[in-house]
């Protein structure tokens, strides 16, 4: 599928309607430009899925018109999937200084750090593609180098915003470039791409600076060793801990690989300012006064196998939280983690430690990294787009950016929601949104990308429901009669020993199938099969109301 030689074109291959793997992209002609590639962690209904990436089937359809990969932001959520698309296509790769030093990490992992062309950009930049043209603006957001971005076309400008605030006492003093939005929205816009993640909170986010205060005066009333986990990335927010530490004369160590990554980075790009000296490994935290040590974690989503995790079980080999420990979780759940944030509090209650949990606004340990209504109504009015495209939420947060949207004077007709694979062609000025390309969730398990389906998914949690019973019969090669079995093994399904006569009926059951079959001379396996996949299914159904995975294992001899 392509377009029209003169038609702009904008694709939602990931982010719409969800929270993370986003991915976008722009066409013009035979040139096309993508924006982000993250990826998002699986739900518990996704059993055994390590990650979930875009689908790029169009862009793999389209390769010889990709002119590169433009990254606004280093988060997981767009860049998590690069690895993968870089394994299917090889295509440049535009970013920041912090957010190139972040991809590089993923791309070492992956053996694919000789392989990529990287290059550096930042707010002055400006780079041409075929007929596509894009310059970028600052933004804050809870990691530093984030920028916009505006694509300068025949047809008109398109913008990203990317994630953003407006911060206007950043911690970083990389203070969003409003005169240049503004700048950019005078110059006309056709299109606007805004995210919609807090699109549902009325008025302004609150400044970083005001965690920095918080974590100081938690720091100041702290007794003894301070635990304190947010995520990695948010740089900003781990140089207040490193702030807060200096002003209390405490070392810090740091548990957790994406956090001593991340940190590593940061420090190397000089983005994170941190004392020499003050930085110890984690296996001198037990051995030092603990009144003179803090300890940064990742964790703060209760992911199992992070570190606060193992502290808060005491499954962490060099390190323990002890009674009047001071445990911070400097983050707010995201959406479905709010179980395992729990489990974890809990442990840490247990374990005797003065947790400090909460919502940002009850514990001032947190503030969003994303847009309230009245920013987002800033971006707006500074933009004045003709067309919008709310992204970077779920429905109901592009709804609530729509209102907003309209009003600010957006024409509601020239409003689309869109969910991912649509596509807004925009020509001689006029918009429409009446195709689709390939678009959904790619979901990686182990070292395997796209070949667990729903069939696989939906027999996994069928295995974990309801278990499985596999029924081994031997068959007289020349007539076809029962040789030895049925012998039947449960697994998941129910337990031998208490259910001997259930098994005996399930035999019995099998044998008289198999015996009406071969008196009908029907002898093919796949029949044999069916059948007592169908009979069995039946009679356990009725008498159990569960429904294991039957597998019939029939061999001849």
């Amino acid at each position: 599928m392509s377009t029209a030689e003169n038609t702009l074109s904008i694709f939602a291959l990931g982010g719409v309607n969800e929270i993370g793997k986003n991915m976008y992209a722009i066409q013009y002609s035979n040139d096309i430009v993508v924006i982000d590639c993250g990826s998002k962690f699986p739900d518990e209904s996704l059993l055994g899925i390590d990650l979930i990436i875009p689908d790029i089937t169009y862009l793999q359809e389209n390769k010889d018109k990709i002119r590169a990969l433009v990254v606004t932001h280093g988060h997981e959520d767009h860049i998590g999937g690069i690895p993968y698309l870089l394994k299917q296509l090889n295509v440049p790769i535009y970013a920041t200084r912090l957010t190139l030093g972040l991809i590089e990490i993923k791309l070492k992992e992956h053996g694919l750090q000789n392989l990529t062309q990287l290059f550096i950009i930042d707010s002055e930049s400006a780079i041409e593609f075929g007929q596509i043209s894009l310059t970028f603006f600052k933004t804050n957001h809870s990691i530093p180098d984030c920028l916009g971005i505006a694509f300068h076309t025949p047809e008109g400008t398109v913008v990203h915003t990317g994630d953003f605030k407006f911060d206007l006492t950043p911690v970083n003093n990389q203070y969003p470039d409003i005169h240049k939005m503004a700048r950019i929205g005078s110059n006309g816009v056709l299109a606007l791409l805004s995210e919609s993640t807090n699109a549902e909170r009325p008025g302004f986010t609150p400044s970083e600076q005001f965690v920095g205060e918080h974590i100081e005066e938690a720091f100041m009333k702290a007794r003894r060793k301070i635990f304190i986990s947010t995520f990695a990335s948010n740089v900003n927010r781990v140089q207040q801990v490193v702030n807060a530490a200096l002003k209390t004369n405490r070392k810090l160590a740091l548990l957790g690989r994406s956090m001593v990554n991340v940190v590593s980075v940061a420090m190397e790009q000089g983005y994170l300012n941190v004392p020499e000296g003050m930085l110890i490994e984690a296996n001198e935290i037990n051995r030092m006064d603990p009144e003179k040590v803090v300890v940064l974690c990742t964790g703060s989503q209760g992911e199992p196998m992070a570190a606060l995790s193992r502290l808060a079980s005491g499954n962490y080999r060099q390190v323990d939280i002890l009674p009047e420990d001071t445990v911070i979780l400097a983050a707010t759940p995201i959406p479905g983690n709010e179980r395992n944030v729990s489990r974890v509090i809990d442990n840490l209650f247990l374990l005797g430690a003065n947790v400090i949990y909460g919502t940002g606004s009850s514990t001032g340990m947190h503030v969003s990294g994303h847009a309230y209504q009245e920013e987002l109504k800033l971006m707006l009015t500074l933009m004045k787009p003709k067309y919008f495209i709310p992204i970077h939420g779920e429905f109901r947060m592009l709804h609530h950016h729509r209102l907003l949207a309209e009003s600010v004077g957006v024409k509601k007709d020239n409003i689309y929601i869109i969910n991912n694979g649509d596509v807004v062609d925009i020509n001689n000025h006029v918009a429409r949104q009446t195709r689709r390309i390939p678009a959904g969730n790619v979901y990686v398990d182990g070292l395997s990308i796209g070949d667990v389906g729903n069939i696989i998914l939906r027999d996994r949690k069928q295995l974990s429901e309801d278990g499985m019973l596999v029924i081994v019969i031997t068959l007289s090669k020349t007539e076809g009669k029962i040789i030895s079995g049925p012998d039947t093994i449960s697994r998941g399904f129910v337990y031998v020993r208490d259910s001997e006569d259930l098994l005996k009926q399930i035999n019995q059951l099998v044998a008289t199938t198999i015996n009406n079959l071969q008196k009908a001379n029907i002898r093919q396996w796949n029949v044999l099969k069916k059948d007592i996949k169908e009979k069995l299914g039946q009679f356990l159904y009725s008498h159990t109301k569960r429904r294991p995975m039957i597998l019939p294992i029939i061999i001849e001899v």
